[in-house]
């Protein structure tokens, strides 16, 4: 059996399996439906792409050097990337985390020897964004601040990664892509590629219903703060997903398909049977950030 031989861990970051989703296949069997597994990432999630994009970019410039701190606000994912990159490159990182993300998250990047700093619980992944900015503005010469909502290297790692397999992967058949929108470097990233290459593919951006939801990794934009790397231009379409629905959805996918997903899954297999209700045929493409491992804290899983 031929095993993947690696100098580090780092060089394992991408090209990720794509998985057929059966979930709708009985009441639309003319639509192909799979999603990029992404917890096959060494991280655990699609972050990882754009933390080490980031960070290399940050080497490129010299804007990081080993006498400076990694630092950036996170809800958890990109946290986690951020500690697992920093740790195989020999950086210190420092992490601002609202209070509320789930304990497996806060436990993995401990785990890599980052440092945290809790904003205010209630006031999200915004609380996150203004204490990180206070902190950088206090000694700005002590850390690299990748901000990774506004640094274009986040969606490049997806425009020249996340994109190019997906096109290799469907044998250039895909006719839609549907991704959810944290950061947005995912959608903004893997859109503006496939775009370029059949302009006919359609995109729809999923985000939640309302700015008080359930669904962890994913941000309202009208109500937040805006990334910069956001383009609306990009999607066809955007849907707003109502938190329970995506719930059931993630469970229905773990327990007919062993496919155990997070919140952020379930948004996108949500907008799936959505858009499968309009076109009944097609090649459907979504991600699934993250596995349901690290949400087994939130209940996710724990309810009927």
């Amino acid at each position: 059996m031929q095993r993947t031989v690696s100098p580090d861990i780092v060089r394992l970051i991408g090209n990720t399996p794509l998985l057929r989703i059966k979930l709708f296949e009985r009441d639309f069997p003319g639509l192909e439906v799979y999603a990029k597994a992404e917890w096959f990432n060494p991280g655990g999630s699609v972050k990882d792409r754009a933390a080490i994009s980031m960070i290399e970019d940050g080497e490129r410039t010299g804007a990081l050097t080993h006498r400076k701190t990694i630092i950036d606000s996170t809800s958890g994912n990109t946290g986690i990337a951020y500690a697992l990159v920093g740790a195989a490159k020999g950086y210190r990182v420092k992490l601002v985390m609202p209070g509320n993300v789930s304990a497996e998250r806060k436990a993995l990047v401990t785990a890599y020897g980052a440092e945290i700093v809790y904003s205010e619980a209630g006031e999200g992944s915004d609380g996150a964004i203004l204490m990180v900015r206070e902190l950088v503005g206090m000694d700005p010469d002590k850390y690299f601040y990748p901000d990774q909502y506004s640094n274009p290297a986040n969606p490049r790692a997806h425009y020249e990664g996340t994109a190019v397999e997906i096109l290799a992967q469907t044998s250039e058949r895909i006719t839609h892509f549907i991704a959810g929108l944290g950061t947005t470097g995912t959608f903004v990233g893997t859109s503006r590629r496939l775009k370029e290459h059949d302009s006919s593919i359609r995109t729809i951006a999923v985000e939640p219903e309302d700015s008080f939801h359930g669904l962890e990794g994913l941000k309202h934009i009208p109500t937040a703060i805006v990334p910069k790397i956001w383009d609306p231009s990009l999607a066809d379409e955007i849907w707003n997903c109502p938190t329970e629905p995506a719930y059931d959805l993630a469970r229905a996918v773990a327990k007919t398909e062993g496919l155990l997903v997070g919140h952020s899954s379930g948004a996108a297999l949500w907008a799936v049977r959505r858009l499968a209700e309009t076109v009944r045929e097609g090649v459907v493409v979504t991600v699934f950030p993250d596995s349901g491992d690290r949400y087994l804290s939130t209940g996710l899983y724990g309810r009927k």
